[in-house]
């Protein structure tokens, strides 16, 4: 029981902590409105990430070109989660290309891609979001502890709390996510 209740206490903690920070919130209205942009322009959202942050980018794809709270719509949004493409580009391009090939195959001037990395530092995100750049698309980046390499690699970074564990980074990030998607839902309907 106790250990269950101070994971919840964690998460709380962590919950105020970033919501006490007007900068947060500020950023999560500005990437909001990039994307809103993007999508009122006839672009795509494109998501990436690993893992648990895989899911998240593919959840966040799903809620809007499916649906979130309101009937609205479809909105342009994919994530990078094909298992041919990425085994296929694992094979021939190695593991830290699997989303920039993707990016480099589909991604358009004007689209936005939502990197997710709890650490900032997995390099397989890092190079989307330089492959995203030489297509001057807008990149947002989820990050967690210190921003690792993605703060220098996005046009907005919002980054969670400092946590030693990356399953209360992913918490925030899920937040951010249906703000986000929130956000966009609004003002496209």
């Amino acid at each position: 029981m106790k250990i269950i209740k101070q994971s919840f206490i964690e998460a709380k903690k962590m919950i105020d902590d970033f919501a006490a920070d007007d900068t947060n919130i500020e950023k999560i209205k500005m990437a909001g409105e990039l994307m809103t942009e993007c999508v009122r322009n006839n672009h795509k959202i494109i998501s990436c990430g690993n893992g648990g942050s895989m899911s998240d980018a593919m959840h966040f794809a799903e809620e809007l070109s499916g649906l979130f709270r309101e009937l609205r719509p479809a909105i342009a949004a994919i994530s990078i989660s094909d298992p041919s493409h990425i085994t296929c580009a694992a094979n021939d391009f190695g593991f830290e290309n699997i989303f920039s090939r993707y990016i480099e195959g589909i991604g358009q001037p004007g689209d936005v891609l939502l990197a997710i990395s709890t650490s900032g530092n997995s390099q397989n995100i890092v190079n989307a979001a330089l492959a995203a750049g030489k297509k001057k698309m807008k990149v947002v980046a989820l990050t967690g502890k210190d921003g690792g390499k993605m703060k220098d690699h996005c046009d907005i970074e919002i980054r969670a709390p400092y946590s030693k564990y990356s399953d209360r980074t992913q918490e925030i990030h899920i937040m951010i996510i249906h703000c986000l998607i929130q956000f966009i839902e609004s003002y496209i309907s």
